[in-house]
């Protein structure tokens, strides 16, 4: 199966189609690729050894027995043939993760004819995944894509195969979706508190005001010494962080000019502060260079706005 895939490879630029292409896109005939897979090269080469003992003994029934056999096998490639000709690829949807997460990515099928389909894999960045049709001929092919850097992320190719009936041919076709995904910064691990709008000089420092008792979190450094919750941390065996409520508090401003990290660490940091300031239900404002200020909003649009915002930040030899 290997070889035979590697081999699908090296002929995938001669394959249709060769440039990307918008949804739905049908499969038709002339978009299905056949070859035998090595259990299929066995099976020819053993119909080849039963043929010629047949014609060299003269012996009838096994020459009957041979052509059979060479008959199941050549109907076995068009009915592998068949289970992807006529099928539809209508939506492809990606949940946009941040950078080392596994992306969700759902790509919805369907088919006019009501012919019966059955082990058709998908195959998307070295992942593969199962699609099963039901009633109406619908199904849903459902893969983890492993992502590794922020930025728009190209689909490339998305194979359909399939080596039902027997195993003896792979038939499979190309899709080459359009649209990108987007994926997310990586978020910094242990990352601080948010910056707030209290100063202590000209020094920014976390912020915790209100009477209500909003949630406990890890403790992290930066966090005021009052904020420890001790009898949470001693049942838990680590240090928990009290946060309060602070329904009129003024809007959080997350400044790139503030962070002196450097560039793909400074973005892991507005990242988590965009993620931190939209799980604690606070607004804030993002500041980036060359645009102009983001909010200040809060809710999860803004958050994707965010995020989307730093994602596509060029690289650090831009500025």
């Amino acid at each position: 199966m290997k070889t035979v895939r590697r081999l699908s490879d090296a002929l995938s630029r001669w394959t249709r189609p060769r440039a990307t292409e918008t949804l739905p896109i049908h499969i038709d005939r002339r978009r299905v690729y056949v070859l035998p897979t090595r259990f299929g090269l066995f099976y020819l080469l053993l119909v080849m050894t039963m043929g010629v003992g047949a014609l060299n003994y003269n012996n009838n029934p096994a020459l009957l027995l041979c052509l059979l056999l060479a008959g199941a096998g050549l109907a076995s490639l068009v009915a592998a043939h068949l289970q992807l000709s006529g099928l539809q690829a209508d939506t492809l949807a990606a949940e946009t993760v941040s950078a080392g997460m596994s992306m969700p990515l759902r790509v919805a099928f369907s088919a006019a004819d009501t012919r019966p389909r059955s082990g058709i894999r998908v195959h998307a960045h070295e992942v593969e995944g199962g699609l099963a049709l039901d009633a109406q001929q619908r199904g849903i092919a459902e893969l983890e894509i492993p992502t590794h850097k922020r930025g728009w992320m190209e689909p490339g190719r998305i194979e359909i195969a399939t080596t039902r009936p027997l195993g003896l041919a792979r038939a499979w076709s190309i899709l080459r979706p359009a649209d990108p995904w987007l994926v997310y910064p990586a978020l910094e691990t242990q990352g601080p508190a948010l910056p707030d709008v209290q100063h202590d000089g000209d020094q920014r420092r976390p912020h915790f005001a209100g009477d209500d008792l909003h949630l406990l979190r890890n403790y992290q450094p930066g966090d005021p010494i009052r904020s420890i919750a001790w009898k949470a941390s001693a049942r838990r065996d680590q240090l928990m962080a009290r946060t309060w409520e602070q329904p009129h508090g003024d809007d959080v401003a997350l400044d790139w000019f503030s962070v002196d990290l450097p560039h793909e660490d400074r973005i892991r940091r507005l990242a988590h502060w965009v993620d931190l300031a939209e799980r604690e239900g606070r607004r804030w404002q993002l500041r980036l260079p060359l645009q102009p200020p983001i909010g200040p909003a809060s809710g999860t649009a803004h958050r994707h706005e965010c995020l989307r915002a730093l994602a596509l930040m060029p690289e650090a030899h831009g500025f």
